[in-house]
């Protein structure tokens, strides 16, 4: 084994990996003892391991040994999606930014969190604090707006009945004020951010929604700063790109659903 596996092999997730790893296409279930084996790790830290992946879904205990566990599917499941979903968006989220000179992102609904998949945005647009796998909270920035406007009547509950940390002075922490804000969304097609994740920048975004069901798949925007950038020139940009990356993936049946609740 070379220095790097030994050293991977001396973190937490490192043996996590080997575990998992440590099972071929052909095995259905594999005994402690031949996860020892393959693992190379003590029995004690195998047994561990291995019950912290059962309690997480990601192995299936038996009585004869482990298996690969139904989590493990959801996981590639999600990563088959958004990458679906990044192949059909990001040439309409190009030619989003070409139109706009602005920094464009795309995002999905985790929980209750944005998690960002796309930016696109060159050195003389806004600095947002976004990045490609960062997370914001939903009820300050308008890609969250837009998703949770569409999300299931349990996830908007939670959302309004949860705190609302204020992240400037400009952020929506009253629940009956959010709510409001969430039915304009959902009439309109468009969210707006006002300086409510950032002081300094502002946003407007629209979801990208399944034609047939119209349960929310993701969301885009565009953001600028204050001084410069006018939310209401680039409505019909957002809005049109949004349902054009909506329609292609309705080309593409079953290869990208709703988040869960």
């Amino acid at each position: 084994m070379s220095g790097t596996e030994d050293a991977e092999l001396d973190t937490v997730l490192g043996k996590a990996v080997a575990i998992l790893r440590a099972f071929g296409a052909d095995d259905r279930l594999l005994p402690l003892a031949e996860l020892v084996r393959r693992t190379g790790l003590p029995k004690g830290t195998v047994h561990r391991v291995a019950g912290d992946l059962v309690h997480h879904r990601l192995l299936d205990k038996t009585e004869h040994g482990y298996r690969l566990a139904g989590g493990l599917f959801e996981l590639g499941m999600r990563a088959a999606t958004e990458r679906t979903l990044l192949e059909v968006a990001m040439p309409f989220l190009q030619d989003l930014y070409e139109r706009t000179h602005e920094t464009v992102h795309l995002g999905l609904r985790e929980g209750t969190e944005v998690v960002y998949v796309a930016k696109i945005g060159g050195h003389r647009q806004a600095r947002s604090p976004s990045r490609t796998g960062g997370r914001m909270p939903m009820h300050c920035t308008a890609i969250g707006k837009a998703l949770l406007a569409h999300a299931e009547p349990d996830v908007r509950a939670a959302a309004l009945s949860g705190p609302l940390p204020r992240r400037t002075p400009h952020t929506v922490v009253a629940p009956g004020l959010l709510e409001q804000q969430l039915d304009r969304v959902r009439a309109t097609g468009l969210a707006y951010e006002r300086e409510e994740s950032t002081v300094g920048l502002l946003c407007v975004a629209a979801p990208v929604l399944d034609v047939g069901s119209g349960a929310v798949l993701a969301a885009l925007s565009v953001t600028g700063p204050v001084g410069r950038f006018r939310p209401e020139v680039h409505e019909n940009a957002v809005r049109a790109t949004a349902a054009a990356i909506a329609g292609m993936l309705t080309r593409r049946p079953g290869a990208v659903s709703a988040p869960p609740s």
